[in-house]
């Protein structure tokens, strides 16, 4: 069984909708440590496809990604 990811930060975009849950998820990855963990809840279903694509365009690391009735969860390493 793989440890659990404890999250440095945890921001909660629950009710926005694109472009909002990205501009978020980049204020906050902004104030972590490279190696920091970000958990991003956030209920736009176009979030699925924005969060790995945000990560891969700003060198960073989508280490999970799961959904729990309507809310998406998204673990996001820190890389740069």
């Amino acid at each position: 069984m793989a440890p659990e990811i404890r999250p440095d930060r945890v921001i909660d975009c629950r009710g926005l909708l694109c472009p909002m849950p990205i501009v978020e998820t980049k204020r906050a990855i902004a104030t972590l440590a490279v190696g920091q963990i970000l958990e991003v809840l956030a209920t736009d279903p176009g979030s699925k496809r924005d969060m790995p694509a945000f990560c891969k365009n700003t060198g960073n690391e989508l280490v999970e990604a799961s959904e729990d009735g309507a809310v998406f969860h998204y673990l996001i390493r820190k890389l740069r």
